[in-house]
C-alpha cells in the first residue's frame, strides 16, 4: 500500500526521508510496528491522517490482540475501532473487558476471525451461551480457551463447545460453578483423546466420577488442576495414576478426601502435587515451632 500524500508542515531538508516515506507493507508494518506496544500505537495514530491509516492497517493485520497491552481497562468503543477491521487474528484475550463485554461485542469479533486458536474470556461475566456458541461453530481451530470465573457456562454451553471444536487441547473451566460431573464426563467421552490441560479449580460439584472418566479418556494430560474440588476423593487420583501416563502436574490443594497413598504413586513417577508428603509437612511445622531442622532420612 501507498503512503497517502500529507502536507508535512515545514520544510524538508533535500535528500531527508521522512518516516512515512518508507514502504509501509515491506519494512514499516512488518519491521516496525510489529515491535511498538499496542498502547502506544493508539497515541501514534492521533499524530496525523496518514499515521492514522497506518495503524489502522496494522491493526487489520494483527494476529495476536491482547486487551491488556492496552491498559487495565479499555472502553467498548475503543476495542470495537480496535477490532474493527481485523480478520486474521489468532489468539484473542479480553479479560480487561470483563466488566461489560457482551454477547453483541463478542460474537461478530469471533465471526470475521474464524482462524483463532486461543481465546481468553477469563472473568467476562456479561457473556452467555450464545458467545460460546458462536465460538465453536466458526472456530474449528480452537486449541486453548480460558472460561475461568465465567458463572454463566453450565452444562449445555459445554457439551456444544465438546461437539464443535475437534482441536481443544487447553481448557480453563475454573469457578465455572454450575458444571456438574455429567458436563466433565460429556467433555471427557468428546474431546478427551486431545485434552493436555484441564482447570476444574474451586468447583464443589465435581468428584470422582468426572475425574475417573478424565482418566480413562485423557491419554494426553499433562496438567490437571482439582484445587477446592471437595468432592474429589483418592479413587479419582488412582485412577489418574493408573490410566494418565503424560501426567506432569497435579493440584489437589483443599481436597480434603485425597489422601497421600493415592498421591504417592505419582510423586514416585515425577509428577508435580502442590500438596507436600506429610512427613515434609511435620518437619515444616516442627522446625517452625523448635526453629530448627533435624536430621532426618527424608528418603526412607
Amino acid at each position: 500500500m501507498e503512503p497517502p500524500m500529507e502536507q508535512s508542515g515545514g520544510e524538508q531538508e533535500p535528500g531527508a526521508v521522512r518516516l512515512l516515506d518508507l514502504p509501509w507493507e515491506d519494512v514499516l508494518l512488518p519491521h516496525v510496528l510489529n515491535w511498538v506496544p499496542l498502547r502506544q500505537l493508539l497515541r501514534l495514530q492521533r499524530v496525523s491522517r496518514a499515521f492514522r491509516a497506518l495503524v489502522q492497517l496494522h491493526l487489520a493485520g494483527l494476529r495476536r490482540f491482547d486487551a491488556a497491552q492496552v491498559g487495565p481497562q479499555i472502553p467498548r468503543a475503543a476495542l470495537a475501532r480496535l477490532l474493527r477491521d481485523a480478520e486474521g487474528l489468532q489468539e484473542l484475550a479480553l479479560a480487561p473487558c470483563h466488566e461489560w463485554l457482551s454477547d453483541e461485542d463478542l460474537v461478530p469479533v469471533l465471526a470475521r476471525n474464524p482462524q483463532l486458536r486461543s481465546v481468553a474470556l477469563a472473568g467476562c461475566g456479561q457473556l452467555s451461551r450464545r458467545a460460546l456458541g458462536a465460538l465453536a461453530e466458526g472456530c474449528p481451530r480452537l486449541q486453548r480457551l480460558s472460561l475461568a470465573h465465567c458463572d454463566w457456562v453450565d452444562g449445555l454451553a459445554l457439551r456444544g463447545l465438546a461437539d464443535r471444536c475437534p482441536a481443544l487441547e487447553e481448557l480453563d473451566l475454573t469457578a465455572c460453578r454450575q458444571l456438574k460431573d455429567e458436563a466433565i464426563v460429556y467433555l471427557a467421552q468428546r474431546r478427551g483423546a486431545g485434552l493436555r490441560s484441564l482447570s476444574l479449580a474451586v468447583n464443589a460439584n465435581v468428584g470422582d466420577t468426572a475425574v475417573q472418566e478424565l482418566a480413562r479418556n485423557c491419554p494426553q494430560l499433562e496438567h490437571l488442576d482439582l484445587t477446592g474440588c471437595l468432592r474429589v476423593g483418592s479413587d479419582g487420583v488412582r485412577t489418574l495414576a493408573e490410566y494418565c501416563p503424560a501426567l506432569r502436574s497435579l493440584r489437589v490443594r483443599h481436597c480434603h478426601h485425597v489422601a497421600e497413598p493415592s498421591l504417592s504413586r505419582l510423586r514416585k513417577r515425577g509428577v508435580d502435587i502442590d500438596v507436600e508428603p506429610p512427613l515434609h509437612q511435620a518437619l515444616v511445622l516442627l522446625q517452625d515451632m523448635a526453629g530448627f531442622a533435624p536430621f532426618v532420612n527424608l528418603q526412607v
